[in-house]
Order: structure tokens, then sequence, then C-alpha cells
């Protein structure tokens, strides 16, 4: 839309829209390249970023903070043996062909780049995961560890004053709502894995001992997954006096020229025109939370209540790009994910854990499975969809377990028996039947509504199972990662496990995500692409505001991986700057 002739509020070389991994690494990436293409240290004038919310972060803020890149620094530091030739394979089995070939292969070739460029140049730091495997593990090129990472553990009060305004990690991942814990240490604490004990005390005693930040703040000064990352690159752009601007709402872009020469926005109510001299990066997260585009383009059934994506994740950037006629692909699928709502919690919690581990299982109104409860949560819940028909309806579906279960894990909001005991539970959750309990197989499932025959015969399926360790159904616990999160202690399937100790428990799930994963179509650079694959000069879209490059997820990090490179890719597109 033209209407460059109206004055500007104010006037950058980058406007970068959004505050997650991918923004904030197209911000740092440019301010770094400006200096090198200058010889000067970039000013506040050169780049800009905004957000909408009033926190920095978005949803790489709450999530896990993975990053899945294969042949990283950090997997070759620890002594992994990879090859892109191994990585290229695994992606030709796993991704399907509606994403070229070339924007695989500029993720696989530039992935490490960045990588590279982040650990030389700025306060970003990630640890290898050793043993987290790929996705589909049993496809050829697969690897059973170090091509995904965390980032190293942040001390949040190296961002001064601005502290509070950091986004924290999901709830789920921080004891007691206050004490942050990395991925490797969700997983013993979770399953209350050899040591887990130990951990806790160690986790709790640092936070006490740590009174001079107890005056400050009532979370842990050491901060973990996805904060941290945030927290790190935003550091390195308050180094470099880069600004980010919160209560900043894109509402459209302007064009002159066929050009994108800035924004629309409003900030605090107020309008807020930004000019854009060399290029404006969409980078604003998916449409999860806007429920009208949920029913326009996802499967039924579709609820933004279901959804672990931030508040502020409506589709502006997508709504902006599609008024300039962009393309748009992959507009019917999200990062799909189980999810558990509990009332007066301020989103929905990931079930991603708890239902792989053995003595559990996941079932339907009829009482019978949907699919492999152990495999990874987005290819379950695609089978989840599948199955999913108005003759056999999948939601609710309920995870079933017994009172072992609830001895030895930490199942969701129910946490453990020691830690939240039945007679702590609310009656709130009992009369929503968000959870259900009883003392035998039939009366729990005529408490929340299923079919206690079904329900009968499954319990008898996995209980046989377990003794023989082999899943005739869905084969849960032949895969790599199904083990991943298995219990060693159980044989001979770490993922089976007999549900026969009353009281029986059940906890409603519903088909939710973190985020969707279709929008605006780019090319290697990130450049956003017109209906006829044209470059529309001047606009650059990463992350979930663009179209997926790894749409079937197939490793940690698989939505922060591509974010982050491609924002290195708009970076070097815009200032025209070649690795040395």
């Amino acid at each position: 839309m033209a209407g460059s002739n109206k004055a500007w509020n104010k006037s950058v070389d980058v406007l970068v829209v959004g505050s997650g991994n991918g923004a904030l690494t197209a911000a740092l990436c440019c301010s770094e390249m400006s200096a090198d293409k200058s010889g000067t240290t970039a000013t506040p004038d050169d780049i800009l970023v905004i957000e909408k919310s009033g926190l920095v972060g978005g949803t790489s803020a709450t999530s896990g903070g993975g990053v899945w890149i294969p042949c990283n620094r950090y997997a070759k530091a620890a002594g992994a043996k990879d090859s892109l030739a191994e990585a290229k394979e695994y992606l030709a089995n796993t991704i399907p062909n509606i994403v070229p070939k070339a924007m695989v292969d500029c993720y696989l070739e530039n992935g490490p780049k960045m990588i590279d460029f982040l650990h030389e140049r700025s306060d970003v730091r990630y640890i290898s995961l050793e043993q987290y495997p790929d996705y589909y593990s049993n496809v050829g090129g697969a690897k059973v560890g170090h091509r995904s990472m965390e980032p190293e553990p942040f001390d949040i009060s190296l961002l001064g004053k601005d502290h509070k305004r950091l986004r924290p990690t999901h709830h789920m991942m921080r004891m007691f709502g206050r004490i942050y814990f990395t991925q490797v240490e969700a997983h013993k604490l979770i399953a209350q894995l050899p040591g887990w004990f130990s951990l806790t005390l160690k986790l709790l005693l640092s936070y006490v001992a740590d009174i001079s930040w107890r005056f400050r703040d009532k979370n842990s000064r050491r901060i973990c997954t996805g904060a941290a990352g945030i927290g790190r690159l935003w550091l390195s752009l308050k180094k470099r006096g880069v600004p980010i601007e919160l209560n900043t709402k894109m509402v459209r872009l302007i064009e002159a020229n066929g050009r994108v020469v800035g924004v629309l926005a409003k900030q605090n109510g107020k309008d807020y025109r930004i000019q854009a001299k060399k290029a404006v990066v969409l980078a604003a997260g998916g449409f999860e939370r806007n429920q009208a585009m949920r029913e326009q383009y996802l499967p039924d059934p579709t609820n933004q209540a279901w959804s672990g994506g931030v508040e502020s994740n409506t589709g502006d950037a997508i709504n902006a790009g599609l008024s300039l006629g962009a393309a748009t692909s992959q507009m019917n699928g999200a990062w799909w994910c189980t999810t558990v709502s509990v009332p007066d919690e301020p989103a929905p919690r990931l079930s991603i854990m708890e239902k792989s581990y053995p003595g559990s299982c996941v079932v339907n109104s009829e009482g019978k499975r949907i699919a492999n409860e152990s495999q990874n949560y987005m290819a379950y819940q695609l089978a989840f969809f599948q199955k999913d028909t108005d003759a056999n309806p999948c939601v609710p579906a309920y995870q079933i377990f017994d009172a072992r279960f609830r001895r030895d894990y930490i199942v969701g909001p129910l946490m453990s028996a020691a830690l939240k005991p039945d007679w702590t539970i609310p009656k709130q959750w009992f009369d929503s039947k968000l959870v259900g309990k009883a003392d035998s197989v039939e009366a729990l499932a005529k408490q929340v509504g299923i079919s206690a025959t079904g329900l009968k015969q499954t319990i008898s399926d996995m209980n046989r199972y377990a003794e023989t360790g082999i899943d005739v159904e869905f084969q849960r616990g032949d895969a790599a990662y199904d083990r991943y999160y298995g219990d060693p202690r159980f044989e001979p399937n770490p993922c089976l496990g007999k549900i026969n100790e009353a009281p029986f428990y059940a906890m409603r799930i519903e088909p939710g995500d973190f985020g969707t994963q279709g929008g605006l179509v780019t090319n290697t650079d990130a450049q956003v692409l017109n209906e006829s694959g044209v470059a529309i000069q001047g606009l650059y879209a990463v992350g979930n505001c663009s179209a997926a490059v790894l749409p079937t997820y197939p490793g940690p990090g698989s939505t922060l991986g591509p974010a982050m490179t491609f924002a290195y890719q708009s970076a070097k597109h815009i200032y025209q700057w070649e690795e040395s």
C-alpha cells in the first residue's frame, strides 16, 4: 500500500517485527554485518525490533529452546560422528516434497555457519544433547543424539532492570513455578530417574541460597531452555545498542513503487509509522491464537484454548503479507502436540514425556488406543487426526494410568503422589472431567464417560504387552526415540508397564499445538515471494510466519533451527555479506 509521502515517526535501515529466536537472530546478524560493511559499530538508527506484547521472546521463550542443526560446532567438539550427506539422507526420508529441495539444502549447509557466527561474535551458547534422538530414528540417516542443542543456562541478572521484561519459559518447565531446569534435568526429574532426588535438592538449595536475588525476583536467577536462549540473544543486542520497543503492534506494511518501505504500527494505542530503508523482516509467529484463522485453515477439531503458543500470535505478519499478494503454503499444518488445559493456569501444558512412560496409555471415548504413545508428539497427533472421525471421535481423549504410575512419575498438573496427594486435587478438576479416579477400571470409565468394555480390553492388552515387551498394535518402544522417554528399570520394553494397581486414574488431553507451521512462502534468502514466485522487494520472513522448512518435525528444535538459520540468510542478503 502506498503512503510513504506521510511523515515517518522513526526511520531505520532494518525493521524486525517480533522478538523470538528468529527475530533476535536477524537483528543481531544485521547489526554485525552492518558493522562489517561500514567498519563502524551499528547505531540504534540502523536496526529496530518491535514486539506486539509487553514481554520479549514470544513462543521461543516459552519453549524448550532446542535447536536442531546437524553437524554443528558443539556436536563436533563432543566427538559426534555425522555428515552433511547423512543429514540430507535423513531429511529425504522424512520431509515431504512440498518443501523445495533448495530450501532444505540451504538450511543444512548454512545452519552450522549461523551457529559459528553467533558463537564467535555474541553471548549465544549452546550445549549438544548427546542422547536426544532424531524423531524418526528408524529411518536411514537418523542419529541417536548430537543433532539438537539446548541453550546454556543464563544468568538473568545480566539483563539488568529489563529482566522482568523477558518472557519466562513455560511454567511446566519450572519447579514450583520458580526454579528453572534444563531439558536434560527435566527428563531426570519428571521420570524420577536415578539421581532425581539429589538434583532436586541441588536446585532447591541453590535457589534458597541466592538471598540477594530473592529481594529482586521470586524466580531463580539461573534460567534455562527457551528463556535462556532469548536472554543470550537479547544481552548480545543490548551490548550493541539495538533497541527492542515493546507494546508495538504492526498494523500493515507500507509499500511504495513495488517495494516494502516500512510499517504502520500502533504503539500504546497511537499510530507509529516506521520507515525501513533496507528491509522489513517479519518474525512475528503464527496464527495459533486466532480462532477464525484456525477454523479457516486447520483440521477439525480446533481450539485456540488448546494451544501452547503465546497469546499475541494471531497471524498479523501472515495477513500483512497476504495484503501485498504474498504466496502462502502449509496453512493447514501446525506443530502438533497433545495438551492438558488446566483451570486457572496461564497456558495449556504440553503432554510429551508423561504419556511415554511405561504403565499408561491414551484412549478415546470407546476406550481404544489411538496410536503409539511413545512416538514423537508431532507424529502422534497426525495419527490422532487420521483416527478422529464422526464415527470414531477421539476428542476428548484420556491418559489412563494406575497408582504405581502416579507414585513413580510427574504427570502434568497431577505431579506425583508425593508432591500432590490425591486429597489436594481440586474438586473442579473432577467436576470438569479433567481428572478421574476410581478403585476399578469400570468405575473410572463411567466417571469420565468412556466405554468400560473397551477400556477393560485395552488395559488387558497393555498388561500382556508389558509381559512380552511387544506392542502388537502400534510397536511402542521399537524405535530409539520411543525409548528416550522410557524407563530403563522396566524390562523387556522400557516403554511398556502394567496398569494393575488401584486406584486407577484418567487425565484428559486435547489435540493442541505450540504454534502453526504454515505461512508466507520464502526463498533461500528468506525473501517473501508473491503468487508468481517473484520476490517482494524489501520484505523477508522467518520463523512461524513463514512456511515451514521441516514440517514433519524431524528432530528436537525443528522450528527454532530454521528460524535462526533463515534469519542469518536474510541478514546476509540485506547487507550483501559473504562468509570469509
